[in-house]
């Protein structure tokens, strides 16, 4: 499967590179298509020599009938393959292009993410390419076996039975050529609101599902089927007005086939009485009408089709033409690992969609191997300093440096490899707790299974191991979607375990401690600091039994750092540290009564 890293998207880029089993199947459709004329031909002479010719014998019967055989089998290999030429080329059209923006969107930043729910994205993995694969395939071959078939047949009425009966005949598709147009200006509009509200039901089911214990817990279930309701009625509308104007379109194209095959009914008889044609040429003639009613009919698919994927291709292009806010610096250097040294300097910062500096003039600097605790009230930063540790959004320039280069300057391989984070939300995949664990490893335990000696010693240092084995399947228990099958604290421990299993030179727990007893962190802080010694460390954390064992503390009040020193010399201090400290003591002294 290709893999995207750039918003180069343009779809004769992919028609191009299968552009020789187009070629193949479009020809093996034009021979398909050349055998079928001659079949009404071969039929009119059978009829011609048993009417008219006394020495129609049945050998000549039998050489017209082997030669209709000859031209079914041609017929029957000639469908094989084009079906496998074209179909096959429009799956792998869709194959790559999924893959592509699969890998385009991996690319793509926080931004993004905040901005595009997860519904709406599924929308364009399924809806989407769908419409693409219904376009490079059957559209393909509807076009191209309607426009051939037209020509051939006619030329076939001209040349072969009559010139002025096949002219009747071909006044009527003029009224299709209108209708066609005028269908396809309107579908087009009712195809992209068709798709938007599938996106959007899509989105719905989706965050419903996830929250699903959310609406249980406070009993919303009856209000958000209204919300789901609405929102499949709004989708069933916009379908439906597909529906109508294609049930308007088919009955009045029909109507003017009717009207054709009536004409040549007419006026083709009356050829006959007369001895114009014969009547074996009249039969061919009918069935060379015949012939030119899929065509037409096809004309009314082939729009629907391609006003779908043109409003696919459109809502497809919208996130190609996305790009990272994040890139790799264009500057040379030779950074190829990282030792854990963090410097910031003068930094302020705020959001890219946000009005005011949620960090403001931060200075500090931690030394490789430290320990860094940071504390602070909801809202006051302390998640945004790891958002720039990581690179999730960029901050000015030369503000903040690891290993004394400035972070954008960086590989943003070498960064992501070296800085370890476990985020206040801890997310699992829905994998075997063993693999969840070696995540961050670049081959799966199942490949390796060495490696299992690993998982299971950062799993102990993590206080999670003895947990695991309570499990009928040990570590080979599937957790569920997001971990949903294991508790907070299990899926905080599981995620330190991951973190502490990459080995970097940096981590980073973003009050990862929070659902776990103050005995557990204990140990699992004792186990970090054996573990991590010549590594840095960075602990976010609300409680001061998570931060007292730093080296350095930082308190944020409103995106600045109000104090700064060792757990001793804050509470020496008697500031917002020392008031955090004493308030939780007491809660810790009331709870053990």
């Amino acid at each position: 499967m290709t893999r995207n890293k750039n918003n180069d998207f343009r779809m004769s880029k992919y028609i191009l590179r299968h552009l020789p089993a187009y070629t193949m199947g479009i020809l093996l459709l034009l021979m398909v298509d050349l055998t079928n004329i001659y079949v009404p031909q071969f039929t009119a002479e059978i009829i011609d020599g048993l009417a008219e010719n006394p020495l129609f014998s049945v050998k000549d019967l039998s050489d017209i009938v082997l030669k209709i055989f000859i031209l079914g089998i041609i017929i029957m290999v000639g469908r094989f393959g084009w079906r496998y030429f074209i179909l096959g080329s429009s799956r792998k059209i869709q194959y790559e292009l999924r893959g592509a923006m699969f890998g385009h969107l991996e690319s793509l930043s926080a931004r993004f993410f905040n901005a595009h729910k997860t519904g709406d994205l599924m929308a364009h993995f399924t809806n989407d390419l769908n419409a693409i694969r219904e376009a490079t395939g059957w559209a393909v071959i509807t076009v191209f076996d309607g426009f051939i078939m037209t020509v051939m047949v006619l030329v076939k009425m001209v040349l072969y039975v009559n010139f002025n009966l096949t002219l009747l005949a071909f006044v009527p598709m003029i009224l299709i050529a209108f209708g066609c147009y005028v269908y396809g200006k309107v579908v087009e509009v009712r195809m992209e609101a068709k798709q938007n509200a599938f996106s959007a039901l899509s989105d719905k089911v989706q965050e419903s599902m996830a929250g699903i214990r959310v609406i249980k817990a406070f009993v919303q279930e009856e209000a958000d089927f209204k919300s789901f309701e609405k929102s499949s009625e709004d989708c069933m509308k916009k379908n439906l007005s597909v529906v109508k104007l294609r049930i308007q379109f088919i009955p009045l194209l029909e109507l003017v086939i009717g009207i054709s095959m009536m004409l040549s009914l007419l006026f083709g008889g009356n050829m006959v009485l007369k001895g114009t044609i014969t009547i074996g040429q009249y039969v061919a003639f009918n069935s060379y009408i015949g012939m030119l009613v899929w065509p037409m009919i096809a004309v009314g698919d082939c729009i629907n089709i391609f006003s779908q994927a043109y409003a696919s291709y459109v809502r497809i292009s919208k996130i190609f033409d996305e790009s990272p806010d994040i890139l790799d610096s264009e500057k040379e250097n030779n950074v190829s690992e990282l030792k854990g040294e963090v410097s910031f300097k003068d930094l302020t910062f705020q959001y890219p969609d946000g009005d005011t500096p949620v960090l403001k003039n931060i200075n500090l600097d931690i030394k490789q191997g430290e320990m860094l605790g940071i504390l602070g009230r909801t809202g006051s930063g302390k998640s945004s300093l790891s958002d720039l540790l990581l690179r999730v959004f960029d901050c000015e320039k030369g503000t903040l440096l690891l290993d004394g280069t400035p972070i954008d300057e960086i590989p943003l391989a070498v960064l992501r490899r070296d800085v370890a984070y476990v985020p206040q939300d801890n997310f699992l995949f829905s994998d075997t707790l063993e693999e969840n664990i070696a995540f961050g490893l670049e081959d799966k335990v199942s490949d390796r299974p060495e490696l299992r000696e690993l998982v299971v010693k950062a799993a102990k240092a993590a206080c999670i191991d003895e947990n695991i084995n309570t499990f009928p399947d040990k570590y080979q228990t599937v957790v569920g979607e997001r971990g949903v099958t294991l508790s907070g604290g299990q899926k905080q421990r599981s995620s330190i375990a991951r973190a502490l299993l990459k080995d970097a030179a940096i981590l980073i727990l973003d009050d990862s401690l929070s659902a776990v007893d103050t005995d557990t962190e204990e140990q699992i802080l004792s186990n970090i600091m054996e573990l991590r010694k010549d590594k840095t460390t960075i602990v976010i954390a609300h409680r001061i039994s998570t931060l007292s064992k730093a080296d350095h503390i930082a308190v944020l009040n409103d995106g600045e750092i109000t104090e700064y020193g060792t757990h001793e010399e804050l509470l020496n201090l008697g500031g917002f540290y020392k008031k955090i400290f004493d308030k939780q003591q007491l809660e810790k002294e009331l709870t053990e009564l």
